[in-house]
This record gives C-alpha cells, sequence and structure tokens, in this order.
C-alpha cells in the first residue's frame, strides 16, 4: 500500500510516525491534489477522479503489504525531529492529468493520533505539502471539500508557490461558521452522526447532511437516487471501517479551530493563481 510519512508526535517517552495513506490516478504533467472533507476517505473522490483521468485503476497498483514503521534510529533523526519525506517520482512530462487524493491524519488508513492538539488545519496543510514532496510534485491544482478545503486555504498560504490554482467547495471560516443554521433539524443531524455506529447508520445521516430530500427522491431508472448513494456511501464506509472517536475528535477540533487570517488571505491573493470558491445553496 502507498504510505507517505509526514510527522512524528509524541507518544509517551517515544516518537510515532504519521504516515498518510494515498491514492493516485492517471498520469500526466498536470497535477491534482483532492483534499477530503471531515471523516471522509480518499475513497469519496471517485467520481472526480473519474471525470479527470477516465478511470478508477490507481496507478501505483494494487494493495501490497504495508511497510513497518521505521524507528527514529533507521529513519537517521533525532528523536525530537520530524521526519521529512522525500519526492520518489520524476516530474512526468507531456499530456494527461494524475490526481492524487488521500486519507487525512484520523481517519481511514492513515495515522489517529492520540490526542486533539495533534489536529489542526494548519498541521494538515503540512501533511498535504510533504505528500506533495514525497510524489515529487512541484505544483498542483488543489482542490478541497468541507474541512478539505480549510486545509486547502492553509497550504496556499504556507506555499503560495506550489499552487497551480485553488478550488475550495463548501469551505467556512471555521468554529460556529461551520453551522448553516442551528435548529432542530441540525441538532437531530449531528446526535445522530455522533451516534452512528455502523456504516448503514452513517450513511443515512451523511445522505441527510449532503443532499436535499427532493434529490435523493428523483428516480434514476428503475429506483431512487436515495438508493443508489446509500449502496455507495455504505461501500465507502465500510471499505475502511468507521472513524474512531479519537480521530473525529481530532478533526472537529481542526475545524473549530480554523482561521484563516488577513495576512493568509493577504498571501494568497498575491500569489496571482485563479481561486474558485463552490457553496451550495441553503434549503430549509
Amino acid at each position: 500500500m502507498p504510505y507517505c510519512e509526514v510527522d512524528r508526535y509524541q507518544a509517551g517517552d517515544k516518537w510515532e510516525g504519521v504516515r498518510l495513506f494515498y491514492r493516485r490516478y492517471g498520469r500526466g504533467a498536470t497535477k491534482v491534489l483532492l483534499v477530503i472533507g471531515l471523516a471522509g476517505t480518499h475513497d469519496s473522490w471517485g467520481p472526480q477522479i473519474r471525470g479527470l483521468t477516465g478511470s478508477m485503476e490507481p496507478a501505483d497498483g494494487g494493495d501490497e503489504p504495508e511497510p513497518a514503521a521505521r524507528t527514529d534510529e533507521e529513519a537517521g533523526a533525532p528523536a525530537d525531529a520530524p521526519a521529512t519525506a522525500t519526492a520518489t517520482e520524476e516530474e512526468d512530462v507531456g499530456e494527461g492529468i494524475e490526481v492524487c487524493c488521500f486519507d487525512n491524519r484520523g481517519v481511514g488508513r492513515s495515522t489517529i493520533p492520540p490526542h486533539k492538539s495533534y489536529y489542526s488545519t494548519s498541521i494538515m496543510a503540512r501533511d498535504a505539502l510533504a505528500l506533495m514532496d514525497h510524489l515529487g510534485w512541484k505544483k498542483a491544482h488543489v482542490f478541497g471539500h468541507s474541512m478539505g478545503a480549510m486545509i486547502s486555504c492553509k497550504l496556499a498560504a504556507l506555499a503560495p508557490h506550489r499552487l497551480s490554482s485553488l478550488a475550495l467547495l463548501n469551505v467556512t471560516g471555521g468554529g460556529m461558521e461551520c453551522f448553516p443554521k442551528v435548529d432542530a433539524q441540525m441538532l437531530s443531524l449531528a446526535f445522530r452522526f455522533l451516534r452512528a455506529r455502523t456504516p448503514e447508520q452513517r450513511a443515512l445521516v451523511d445522505l441527510e447532511t449532503h443532499y436535499t430530500k427532493e434529490y435523493l427522491d428523483e428516480e434514476v431508472e428503475s429506483c431512487t437516487r436515495r438508493a443508489i448513494l446509500y449502496k455507495e456511501y455504505v461501500k465507502g464506509i465500510s471499505s475502511s471501517g468507521m472513524q474512531s472517536n479519537c480521530g473525529f475528535e481530532g478533526q472537529i477540533n481542526a475545524c473549530w479551530t480554523h482561521k484563516v487570517t488577513t495576512k493568509e488571505l493577504d498571501t494568497i491573493r498575491a500569489a496571482g493563481f485563479l481561486v474558485s470558491v463552490i457553496h451550495g445553496r441553503l434549503v430549509s
């Protein structure tokens, strides 16, 4: 399996490595990095990957045995120093698009650090940058969804010279701005989300969170969109397992503490790359 070590955190009297699980699709000089949102995994990008590359076949091969974690001695670094990912690929030339998507820390097959202090959008932006270094990507078009869009904003402010463009889907300013409105329906969804213990329960909540009832009830061929999407969501959640409480709390902390400063916004504006902001309309 393809992993990239991006960071270290202290666990008792030793340091543990943080590794991101990632997948690459397609080949070409145009690079696209997809950054998923809260509790989501790389699998969530299926339609976008297919649309960009025309295939869902990973360019890095099938699942291989997971490599053993490196010790500090093997890494050749002092215990208090973060590991630095190194480039493993030369830049592709010619036409075509190469897409990379990954599991953020705290979810899926990536490392789940044990404390919420190891999660912030700034930390996770450095994760994404380390992954780009690992891939040997000098620049990429960065597309983030929800929490992933918050992370992408921080990435753009951290290393604007590494972005070809920035696309933000359903981005917020963090904190209370994460909630479009606080009413009985929103509180019910939040309660059911926290109580979900199976992929089936989680899929039902996700569908109501992401789509309108009218959209879900539309008939497609011989069934509704709800039935089709339900199967896809259950399959996606089941493939990596339910997110742990520790990982969920850490990612919630990242969303809650997220803030883009005026200086960071000025840095992004001055960089000169195209920025697209895409957002849904609130439907009562």
